[in-house]
Formats: structure tokens, C-alpha cells, sequence
């Protein structure tokens, strides 16, 4: 039997709405061998997920239609398949990790349920022998304490949780291919790490094949075998992964690569893509990328570019040919001007900072115990710097940063903000204050309100500050504040569902700014995105915080955004903060050795286009403890290389390794 498994061919799938008819896919065509991971890479609102939709018949109806074209599975066209045969297909032969997992997670289901009822032999399988396979299946996507979390809702999961029981979900049917869309957004890198393993464990087995939705260029360079392109509907060019990372040959995909963050870029502004996506409303006459190329000629504008390329390469520009240098990350040096000024004060100081909750059960719901989500935790932010909180998914990070807002009541501990303990003020009085720290939370979608329009939901803050703006000044400000973040004035008259979820993103990012904030935390906000409107999002940070002296709490699990935008580090690990200090020092002398898995996790390739740079991962072994029964002594113990036996017994006290730097590790001392 042939190894191609499957074939797309001219596949065109349009919506109709009111502004026209949208190609959100307009002829592309690529094939899938057993055993392949084929990447999409492209802007939000390219075309990637309706793709992926499409293959399986899911687009939304009655607007949206298959207009032309073919998907052969094994050599059967799936698109002339009834809803009832493709109810064979889905799950079965083709499964899909969807992009948002609060969504796609039935919430009066337990996590466990939901996973069981999509086990290919629910039926003969006992109600043990599937509660053990769903176990199974949690475990190898490193939920820990899966007992627990087999009972549990999607509200009580962290984002990255989610998403990995979106995949253990995906995986239960044993699928020949599995489509991942952008299926470690909400992941850090070490899970990261473990999933792309799994993934590829599961590949050499059974010969699954991936396809995989992503911005993400480093998660490209480790897993995709090919890369395809996708710009206004279009597949603009496809590649083997190392011809691609050698040498991108369309003008996209240098400009994808230059927009890059990195370390070597400090203090200068990140390349980004002037423009935007055109409207696919838009009857196309010449290049679609024609507006924003800067090598754009006459051509260009009038003649659609012919496919050119041979085998597994092609591209689909007039001059593909034309190189030009591209500047690495490393030949950047400059120092921001945040970090030319005097650090300045501490406006923020959180100091033991305790955020317990209790695990109730029984009729009386009595409490048996605590999930120390954190667990003693202290660090400072001065103004017009950024601390970047880094660690696992579900380590805390999260809660940190809204217990820190007082958006969740913390069980103990101080925080002070310009001199006013946060902690003990009333509800009205944090009210007062609110206007001066706001959030911008991981999941776009779940924080927007589905039955307001863009426009509105951007002015609830400057609504409630009842500053007495008239009409026409609110709208002005509402159009400048969807235009800092990549968005036309127009985008205000839609509805959040209208949108990709990066464009969601830019919409929440927007709403913080309409205040005018001094404290922004930031839970994730690029991780949305792809790397272009990524690039210009934290420009617009960088360039806030450079002009009004704002200062972020910026949580992520992406090291090179780190690296471009933090000035102070700190390391969290099961409710703890395990090493804090500056960029330098935790970057170049890691102490801890959860640090140095976290930094080694990380997928690295040099800018402008180079092939990805080798290194040695630090795999970390086991699943991550639960947070309500965690080790006794250093809690990152069983996972730890170089433990030793004092390791087990107590938990380490800080030691300042510098007057910025400290850790806590029995080996440091």
C-alpha cells in the first residue's frame, strides 16, 4: 500500500457574509505522507484553521461552503462523504486539537467524561478498564495527579492543563491524522518538549501523521518534516523544513523570520509587516502580498504570480530569486531606555504572598485539604521595568498574577502598591484604584463578552471612568487604540467571534490600554499570536513603557520574548519561586537546576533564516507534583538530576548569590 495518505487538491472553501463573499481558502493543495508533520505557517486570518475545518467538513454553516476542489483519504474523496459517514472519519482516521481548549471543553463535563466518550471502543469496555485508558491518556500528556483531575471541571484546570486534555482527547481514538492546531499556544516549554516527544513517539509507532497549525517557527524547526506557507487563502510557498530554514525564498517568509524576538534585539524595534491581511472579500488582480512587499514592482500589481518550483519546493512570486541580507538577532546590541535609566523605586512589593484553596467534599463540604497554588512567594517591581514570571503550566503563575490585583483574595501575605496595602482595602477602595493596574488574561475569547460589539467592550474602562468624553473624542479613542494593536477602525463594529484568535488577543490588549494604566500583569498575551503582530504588539509595549514609565508582571512561557522584553526574571515552580534576578543573570548563570531544564527546553533558531542551532535538552523525567500534596523537602526533588538526601528533607532557604541574584537550592550553598 502507498504511503501517501493524504491528497488535497485545489481546495477552495468561502463564506458569504454581508461585506461579500470571503475565499478564506482559495486553492491550495498539498499531500500528507504516513508518518509526515506538515506545517501550516501564516498570519492570523490566513486561512490555517479553515483549512484544517475543512478537511473534516466542519465549516460553519449556512454561510460557509466548500466551494471546489478534493480531499482524498487513502485515495476517497472525504468531501462527497454524508454527515454520517464522516461521523466514521472524525476522530477515528482524522482527529483535531482544536486552538482554543476553554471552548472546545464541554464545562458540565468532568475532564474524564469527556475523554471517555470519545474512546473508539466505549461500548465493550468496561467502566474501569476506560476510566484506566483515560488515566492513561492524561498521564501521557503529563497532567499529574490524574486521579484528581479525572473528576474535575475545564474552569478548574490552567489554560495549559486544558489544552492537554484537549490532546489526550484527540489521541483517544488513535487516529491515523492528527490536525494540531497551534496545540502548545498555551503550553511551557518543557511540556512543550514532552508533547512534541509524545507526538513524535506516537508517529514512529503507528505511523500517524501531523499536521500541525503554528506561529511558531521554533516549534517548526524541531518537529515539521515540511513547511507550507499560507498568506490571503493561498499556500505561498512549500519547502522541506531544512531548505526552509536555510533559505525562505518568498519576501513572507523573510519578513515572518526578521520579526523575530530575540536577546540581540534589545532596545531596537522588532521588524514587523506594515499592514495587514487584506480583506479576503478582496477579487485579487495581481500578488497578494503586493501592499505589504517592499520589492513590489509593477508586476506585482497587475499579474497574479505563476508557482514555481519542483519536488517537495515551490514558491508563488515573481522574484523569488532576489535574496537580500538578513540581519541576525545577535549583530543587535542596543540597550533599551528603560535600562539606560535609574531602575527607580519599588512601586510594587509582594512579599509571602499565600493563595490556598480548600478541597472540600462530603454534604457538609468539609475540608480535607489545600491546593497551595501559591505558596510563599516575594518579589518586587520597580517602575518602568518588567519582571518576567516564568514556569510550568500550572505552577501558579497565573493565580500570582491576580492575587497580586486582588482579583482572587489572597490566603496570606502582603502586597504593597505605592505605599497602599492592597490587601486590606474594601472593595470600593480597590474600585478607586483599579484604573491603575490592569490585566490582560490568556484566553482571549473567555475574557471578551460574545453579545458586545469591539468598540464597546474597548470602552468599558474609559465608560466607567465617567471622565464626561463626548461622543466624537470616544470614538477617536477607540479607533487609536484598535490601530496601536493592528486593527482598523472597522474591526470595532463586529463581534468578538468575527475574529482569529490573535486578532481576539489585540482586542483584550486593547481594553487594557484604554485606561491608562501604570501596572499592566500580563498573562500570556502573545502567545496568541503569530510572530508578525507578535512583533508589533511588543513594540507597542516596549514603546508604552519607554514614554509613560509603565511596568509588567509578564507572565509567559515564551524565552524569547523574555529575553527581548523582560529586565528582571523570577523562576516558579510549584506555588515557589525557586531563583529570581536579573535578565543576565538567569539567562547566563542559571542556578537552579529547574532553570537550566526550562532554558535548555527551549526551541532555539538563529534569525534571518539559519538552520536551527543544536543543543542539549535537560528532559525532565515524572509528571509535575500536585499542588495540594507537594514533596516534602525541595519540591522539584523527584525530577531533579543531582538531588541529593538533605534535598528530601527540607526545603531550601534563599541564598543570594548576588545583591540581585538569589536561589533556592540546597547545592548552591
Amino acid at each position: 500500500m502507498s504511503d501517501l495518505l493524504l491528497e488535497v487538491n485545489d481546495l477552495k472553501t468561502w463564506l458569504d457574509t454581508e461585506s461579500g463573499t470571503v475565499r478564506a481558502v482559495d486553492g491550495i493543495s498539498f499531500t500528507m505522507q504516513q508518518g509526515e508533520t506538515v506545517a501550516i505557517l501564516g498570519e492570523s486570518g490566513c486561512g490555517k484553521s479553515m483549512s484544517a475545518l475543512s478537511l473534516l467538513q466542519l465549516v460553519p454553516s449556512p454561510a460557509g461552503r466548500i466551494e471546489a476542489g478534493s480531499v482524498r483519504l487513502e485515495g476517497r474523496d472525504i468531501l462527497q462523504f454524508a454527515e454520517k459517514q464522516m461521523r466514521e472519519v472524525r476522530g477515528k482516521r482524522i482527529a483535531m486539537i482544536f486552538q482554543e481548549p476553554q471552548t472546545s471543553l464541554n464545562p458540565v463535563m468532568t475532564i474524564g467524561e469527556q475523554i471517555r466518550e470519545v474512546l473508539p471502543d466505549r461500548e465493550s469496555l468496561s467502566q474501569e478498564a476506560a476510566r484506566t485508558e483515560v488515566l492513561r491518556l492524561l498521564t501521557a500528556v503529563g497532567i499529574s495527579d490524574v486521579k484528581r483531575r479525572y473528576d474535575e471541571y475545564p474552569h478548574q484546570l490552567s489554560g495549559g492543563m486544558k489544552q492537554r486534555a484537549m490532546i489526550a482527547m484527540a489521541l483517544a481514538g488513535s487516529p491515523d491524522i492528527l490536525i494540531a492546531d497551534e496545540p502548545t499556544t498555551a503550553l511551557d516549554v518543557t511540556i512543550q518538549a514532552q508533547i512534541l516527544d509524545l507526538l513524535k513517539s506516537i508517529q514512529n509507532t503507528t505511523g500517524m501523521a501531523v499536521l500541525l497549525i503554528t506561529h511558531d517557527l521554533g516549534i517548526v524547526s524541531q518537529s515539521a518534516d515540511r513547511v507550507l506557507v499560507m498568506y490571503a487563502g493561498q499556500i505561498v510557498e512549500q519547502a522541506p523544513s531544512d531548505l526552509f530554514f536555510s533559505r525562505p525564498r518568498h519576501p513572507y517568509s523573510q519578513k515572518l523570520f526578521r520579526a523575530l524576538p530575540g536577546r540581540g534585539k534589545r532596545g531596537a524595534r522588532l521588524e514587523v509587516i506594515p499592514g495587514a491581511v487584506p480583506p479576503l472579500t478582496t477579487q485579487f488582480s495581481g500578488c497578494r502580498f503586493v501592499q505589504r512587499c517592499e520589492r513590489a514592482q509593477q508586476i506585482c500589481h497587475e499579474t497574479v504570480p505563476a508557482w514555481h518550483g519542483e519536488n517537495n519546493w515551490g514558491v508563488r512570486c515573481h522574484f523569488y530569486d532576489t535574496e537580500e541580507p538578513v540581519r541576525n538577532a545577535s549583530e543587535t546590541s542596543a540597550v533599551t531606555t528603560a535600562e539606560q535609566k535609574s531602575p527607580g523605586e519599588a512601586f510594587l512589593k509582594v512579599e509571602s504572598l499565600k493563595i490556598h484553596f480548600p478541597i472540600q467534599k462530603g454534604i457538609l463540604r468539609r475540608t480535607v485539604g489545600y491546593v497551595k497554588a501559591v505558596d510563599d512567594i516575594s518579589f518586587e517591581i520597580n517602575k518602568g521595568r518588567t519582571l518576567a514570571l516564568v514556569g510550568e503550566s500550572g505552577c501558579g503563575k497565573t493565580t500570582a498574577g491576580k492575587g497580586v490585583l486582588q482579583l482572587i483574595r489572597p490566603t496570606a501575605g502582603s502586597v504593597n502598591y505605592l505605599g497602599k496595602e492592597l490587601t486590606q482595602l474594601s472593595r470600593g477602595e480597590l474600585r478607586a484604584l483599579r484604573r491603575q493596574f490592569q490585566i490582560i488574561f490568556q484566553d482571549p475569547y473567555a475574557s471578551l463578552n460574545p453579545r458586545m460589539l469591539v468598540s464597546d467592550i474597548v470602552a468599558e474602562g474609559l465608560d466607567a471612568l465617567q471622565t464626561g468624553i463626548d461622543a466624537t473624542s470616544r470614538q477617536q479613542k477607540i479607533n487609536a487604540l484598535l490601530e496601536k494593536v493592528g486593527l482598523n477602525a472597522e474591526a470595532g463594529l463586529r463581534y468578538p467571534h468575527e475574529f482569529s484568535g490573535g486578532q481576539r488577543q489585540r482586542i483584550s490588549i486593547a481594553r487594557a490600554l484604554a485606561v491608562d494604566p501604570q501596572l499592566i500583569v500580563c498573562d500570556e498575551p502573545t502567545s496568541a499570536l503569530d510572530v508578525s503582530v507578535q512583533a508589533q504588539v511588543l513594540n507597542l509595549l516596549k514603546q508604552l513603557q519607554d514614554d509613560l514609565g509603565l511596568s509588567y508582571l509578564f507572565i509567559t512561557h515564551d524565552l524569547s520574548v523574555v529575553e527581548y522584553l523582560a529586565h528582571d526574571v523570577a523562576v516558579m515552580y510549584l506555588g515557589r519561586i525557586v531563583e529570581s534576578g536579573t535578565l543576565q543573570e538567569i539567562l547566563d548563570h542559571p542556578a537552579h537546576p529547574y532553570t537550566r531544564a526550562l532554558l535548555s527546553a527551549a526551541p532555539v533558531i538563529t534569525r534571518g533564516g539559519d538552520k536551527p542551532v543544536a543543543h542539549e535538552v535537560i528532559k525532565l523525567e515524572g509528571d509535575i507534583p500536585s499542588p495540594s500534596d507537594p514533596p516534602r523537602g525541595c519540591h522539584f526533588h523527584p525530577r531533579c538530576t543531582v538531588a541529593e538526601s538533605r534535598c528530601r528533607k527540607h526545603f531550601p532557604e534563599t541564598t543570594m548569590l548576588t545583591t540581585t541574584h538569589s536561589v533556592r537550592c540546597h547545592l548552591q550553598k
